[in-house]
């Protein structure tokens, strides 16, 4: 996996390529003007530059997960998008090809060349615009191949659901937990970094790399919060972390992750 920031993850596993919840603008904002911009001035990666996509994954429809401009890139370099319910009209009004298109409820599980894409629930809402909350789904995501399986937490708070998505589809080899953009009074929608711990092991998670972080600006804590907090409570529960830099590769399996503090 490679992680670009906030929750953009490229994967490349059994033969597939994945982009989860691409943004490659340096705002989360419908309007290139408005919002905090990306802490990281220069991307790994430019979109244009990425080798064929065998599919995007999307958890919702929020600008910073589900970026205009880098799907207008996109769309004719991945063969497929699988995205919640109600997501998929977006898609279409943007000029997506209705059977590139698979959008699912929660527990609806999708084949994508010998993976299994599960659509797992989360806790969080959704909508764009004044008028439109929660008229679409949200998600997280559960990848099952022959060999590796993968979590995508997607946003939300933390609850009973992990637990449930452990015991259907766990253990994980790589969970992708949010852990980032909280405040005690958006506890239901956002978790604190020690849930995200807590909610690792309850997907049964093997290796944890927290993710929503890093690349914008979007509650009130510190640039450096989230992850301080979560490799604390990581080392004092016993839960292997690994902590990449932004466009820094992991390889699952390999004798060493990256654990480098370079935030500080």
């Amino acid at each position: 996996m490679t992680w670009f920031g906030h929750s953009t993850i490229l994967l490349h596993i059994e033969g597939k390529r994945i982009l989860l919840d691409p943004i490659f603008s340096n705002k989360p904002s419908p309007f290139p003007f408005v919002g905090g911009k990306r802490f990281s001035k220069v991307l790994p990666v430019e979109p244009q530059t990425l080798a064929a996509i065998d599919a995007v994954i999307l958890s919702h429809d929020h600008y910073d997960h589900m970026d205009y401009r880098s799907i207008m890139v996109l769309k004719d370099r991945a063969s497929l998008f699988f995205a919640p319910a109600g997501v998929a009209g977006r898609l279409r009004a943007w000029g997506i090809k209705p059977e590139k298109i698979r959008e699912c409820k929660w527990w609806d599980e999708e084949e994508l060349g010998g993976l299994k894409l599960i659509c797992t629930p989360a806790r969080h809402f959704s909508g764009r615009g004044l008028f439109d909350r929660n008229k679409t789904l949200y998600s997280s995501w559960a990848i099952k191949g022959q060999q590796t399986s993968i979590y995508f937490s997607g946003d939300g708070g933390y609850g009973a659901h992990f637990a449930e998505i452990g015991a259907k589809y766990g253990p994980f080899d790589l969970a992708l937990m949010e852990c980032g953009q909280y405040d005690k009074r958006w506890s239901d929608i956002h978790m604190a970094p020690e849930e995200t711990v807590q909610a690792h092991l309850d997907v049964k998670g093997k290796l944890l790399v927290p993710i929503h972080w890093a690349a914008f600006s979007l509650a009130f804590h510190s640039w450096t919060d989230p992850i301080e907090r979560v490799t604390k409570a990581s080392r004092e529960r016993g839960v292997a972390i690994a902590t990449p830099r932004i466009g820094e590769p992991v390889i699952l399996g390999a004798a060493e992750y990256p654990t480098a503090k370079w935030w500080e």
